[in-house]
């Protein structure tokens, strides 16, 4: 990675840089790997110095620096967590911004309402994380939680990290609309697009698309800005929806529309291929409500699992808070990530 960096700084100092097709993205590329290098540097002299404070902490007992050691030590812990995560992030797009949908499942107010909750547990959790998030659009039900929603999540690596909750989420707990108190099993499917480059070639015929005007009105609710401007655009072939109702400008709401649609437009030829290739080689999954990637049970007892990676978790609150990083993780090191990680400098 060092070398990688220094390379490109030779490359940037060249007189006809600027004159490059590519220049921006160099660019961006050696930010990203200098913001890395930083943190790794930074990573570096904290382990130096918890490394003194340890030796001095054999030599006599002080409990104010013991506690002092133990939470620097801990954060320290987080911060190599980090550091492996992006080491790990090295996908064609993991370090573009990401397009995330959800859509409640099957099973009335308590999909909905479920699907409102991973809704707020992707909000928290790019708030944790520092990224900016804009919801896009939210279809809300007067009687409880969401149908639908899309966010924009801004930041670096944000499509690398949220690329692992595509999928079906399954809640089970005692259902808060069931005046019997029983239990009940809801679904919601994420749905995760890597936002497209401006330079990235995606044919969208103007002939092969309906596009509507509305009213941003009780639909979406806290979410979204209550205007005239909304748009939803419908892709006849495929038959993909994207609506925006966050701008305040029907011209603004129909460009960032446009945008979201050929990035799906994208993600969904990229799994195409990939599907053909699975059937080739036989390893083709059905995307059905029984194949859900992961579990939060709420009742009789609490905890959510991955069903890929095996990772449990038992504070599920926490889990619903944002706190998903152990999943990202967990992902991240298996399957398709592994063996991929590369040198770390």
């Amino acid at each position: 990675m060092r070398a990688e960096a220094g390379q490109l700084e030779v490359l940037t100092s060249a007189p006809d840089f600027w004159e490059r097709d590519d220049s921006q993205a160099v660019l961006k590329k050696l930010a990203g790997l200098t913001k890395r290098l930083e943190a790794w540097q930074s990573v570096c002299e904290e382990f130096e110095e918890l490394a003194v404070l340890e030796e001095i902490l054999r030599d006599e007992e002080d409990v104010e620096l013991q506690k002092e050691f133990e939470a620097r030590a801990e954060e320290l812990r987080h911060s190599l967590s980090r550091s492996q995560l992006r080491v790990l992030l090295n996908g064609d797009y993991d370090d573009s911004n990401a397009i995330l949908t959800v859509h409640a499942g099957s099973g009335g107010l308590d999909s909905q309402d479920w699907a409102e909750m991973l809704l707020r547990m992707y909000l928290r959790w790019g708030e944790r994380e520092g990224f900016k998030t804009t919801v896009l659009e939210a279809v809300s039900d007067e009687e409880a939680g969401i149908k639908s929603a899309t966010v924009m999540v801004e930041g670096d690596n944000a499509y690398g990290y949220l690329r692992s909750e595509k999928g079906v989420h399954r809640l089970v707990r005692i259902s808060p609309f069931d005046s019997a108190r029983r239990r009940h099993t809801s679904f919601a499917s994420v749905g995760v697009s890597p936002e497209m480059p401006e330079d990235v070639d995606v044919e969208v015929r103007a002939e092969d698309l309906r596009v509507d005007t509305f009213r941003a009105s009780g639909a979406g609710g806290q979410y979204v800005n209550r205007t005239d401007s909304a748009v939803r655009i419908t892709h006849l072939p495929t038959g993909i929806v994207v609506t925006c109702q966050n701008e305040r400008s029907q011209h603004m709401n129909r460009q960032v529309a446009m945008h979201v649609l050929k990035s799906k437009l994208y993600e969904l030829a990229e799994q195409e291929r990939q599907d053909q290739l699975a059937a080739v080689v036989g390893d083709k999954k059905e995307s059905t409500w029984g194949s859900q990637i992961r579990s939060y049970v709420l009742h009789p007892y609490t905890l959510a699992k991955d069903h890929r990676t095996g990772v449990e978790k038992g504070n599920v609150q926490a889990v619903l808070d944002g706190d998903i990083d152990d999943f990202i993780m967990g992902y991240l090191r298996s399957g398709e990530s592994a063996g991929k990680t590369g040198d770390l400098l």
